[in-house]
């Protein structure tokens, strides 16, 4: 099975009405790519519940960086918990702002490599940003796309950047940008870490599920 306009629209259709990921959310608010990247950051190892309001109500009181190096490190620790190391990530915003700032003119920068030189931020955040914030081809691989990918036998890798090398070569870049965005929903509501719902799986018929050693 390598038809991956179907795979997405087959996963979508099984999907919970209306749902969208956390950081697609807060990419529809207006807040660019900057929002996208701060939400992104808060994400990290951190459930779409906390994620969501989280981003809102940093956003909400500093939605550019020239607004972000005004608050203190505490307050904005304090608007991102219980978010996972919330401290940690308080001091990576704070300074990606002044970075942000300071190097390239206020503007999150567009390139994989300037992202990646943003204190706290790795291929996946800078892929989302690239594709959610600026609309550029790239396919972010996190642990549901690894997953999932690998799970389902559409490539056979042993970690996520690996991953992505192998998407890039057989997933047409029209699609790159909604990949991360289907397949995470996909990974939390159906084709989950443990126990998946392999009886509500559209993909069940030809599913080699590997790895799977219970389902539901």
């Amino acid at each position: 099975m390598n038809d991956w306009n179907t795979i997405l629209d087959s996963a979508k259709r099984a999907l919970k009405p209306r749902s969208l990921a956390s950081v697609t959310e807060i990419a529809q608010t207006g807040t660019g790519a900057f929002g996208v990247l701060v939400s992104t950051l808060i994400s990290l190892r951190t459930r779409d519940q906390v994620t969501l309001p989280k981003s809102r109500e940093l956003l909400s009181i500093a939605p550019t960086p020239q607004a972000m190096v005004l608050l203190k490190e505490e307050t904005i620790a304090s608007s991102i918990y219980p978010a996972a190391f919330f401290r940690v990530k308080a001091k990576n915003l704070l300074a990606i702002s002044q970075q942000i700032i300071q190097n390239h003119s206020g503007r999150v920068p567009h390139t994989l490599d300037d992202l990646l030189k943003l204190p706290g931020v790795g291929r996946k955040t800078a892929t989302l940003v690239l594709g959610l914030g600026f609309g550029i081809p790239a396919i972010c691989v996190d642990i549901h796309v690894h997953r999932i990918t690998n799970r389902m036998g559409l490539v056979h890798t042993p970690d996520p950047d690996k991953t992505e090398q192998a998407l890039m070569k057989i997933v047409p870049q029209d699609l790159w940008i909604q990949l991360n965005d289907t397949l995470v929903l996909f990974g939390q509501q159906l084709c989950t870490p443990q126990s998946p719902f392999c009886t509500q799986c559209p993909f069940q018929t030809w599913c080699p599920k590997n790895g799977v050693k219970k389902s539901r």
